[in-house]
């Protein structure tokens, strides 16, 4: 191929059709923001003209935008919002690796969690780890802070509950000081615990809404200390064990070993940022090792690649990482 064939290659464009001439205005966002955000990531020039998208760049570039806009579009018509973030998360599924979600054209996996909430995934680690947990009993979510592993996990636990796969929805976390001392903070000793499940409450009432007060107030759903979780038996429930790698090697045992009747189970965790004193062996390093290979246990392992939250996030993971090495 000449040298000025490969220009024509690179110029050609493709252009998209919409139905909804007022979909496409929202699609391209305030001042066309959207449109120059893939511009920016994707190496392509992006024109609208009525319900006309045109898409000029590099033919593998094209095919990518052109899968993107689809998707957001597609968010649109259901009557989603499509913003930078929705922008950024299809952008990551336009880019994956073939291998990492196979069977799939174009757009972020979804899971139904109430009557009128869906969410989705954000990147295609977060999309393997959905297909993990409808696959596996016991799914271990291992990887650096904002990739949403919390987040999806509780969200696809509300999914069953929506689906009535699960009659409960437990969430647990060890209420391990790091660096501060719990018995100086004020109150009982629920008063006490509760900051520290907060990240908990967070995730849930972000996924149900309103829902989630009376989910709660008649035990559908139940947000407790991992010191709690000891003697039972959890059963038709999908349970939840966030900061796992705060956990000892002693209670990461008892609490896998709750695993009831018809439930499902999954951990979640950053090795990296460990509050366990005196340098003492994380629970969650132990089980990764012990558990490797066994039945019906699987791993999603995230990277910084995988960050959903503000951009700095992952330059931060990385930098820290960084030193590490």
């Amino acid at each position: 191929m000449t040298q000025a064939t490969k220009s024509r290659a690179a110029k050609e464009q493709v252009t998209l059709e919409f139905p909804d001439n007022a979909l496409v205005a929202a699609l391209s966002g305030a001042h066309q923001k959207n449109l120059v955000r893939i511009e920016q990531k994707l190496g392509v020039r992006v024109a609208m003209r009525g319900n006309l998208v045109a898409i000029e760049g590099a033919p593998e570039a094209r095919k990518r935008a052109a899968a993107v806009l689809r998707a957001l579009y597609a968010r649109i018509e259901t009557g989603e919002e499509a913003g930078t973030a929705e922008v950024d998360a299809e952008i990551r599924f336009a880019i994956r690796e073939p291998a990492q979600l196979p069977g799939r054209d174009f757009g972020a996996p979804t899971i139904k969690t109430a009557s009128a909430r869906v969410t989705r995934a954000r990147s295609p680690a977060q999309g393997a780890y959905l297909d993990l947990m409808r696959t596996h009993p016991l799914v271990f979510g291992v990887g650096p802070a904002g990739t949403g592993k919390t987040y999806l996990a509780a969200a696809f636990g509300a999914h069953l509950l929506y689906e009535r796969h699960v009659e409960r929805l437990i969430l647990s976390r060890p209420a391990l000081e790091a660096g501060e001392r719990l018995g100086f903070l004020p109150g009982d000793i629920r008063e006490k615990i509760d900051p520290y499940l907060r990240p908990l409450y967070d995730a849930l009432f972000d996924v149900l809404g309103e829902q989630c007060v009376k989910l709660m107030e008649n035990g559908t759903i139940e947000v407790a200390p991992l010191a709690f979780m000891r003697g039972r038996t959890l059963s038709r429930a999908f349970v939840i064990l966030d900061e796992a790698q705060n956990c000892s090697s002693a209670q990461m045992k008892m609490f896998l070993t709750r695993l009831g009747e018809d439930a499902r189970m999954v951990v979640t965790g950053d090795p990296s940022q460990s509050d366990l004193p005196g340098g003492a062996a994380s629970g969650l390093n132990e089980a990764l090792d012990i558990l490797s290979g066994v039945e019906g246990v699987a791993v999603a392992r995230f990277s910084d690649k995988d960050v959903v939250r503000h951009p700095l996030v992952t330059r931060i993971v990385r930098a820290y990482d960084k030193a590490r090495e």
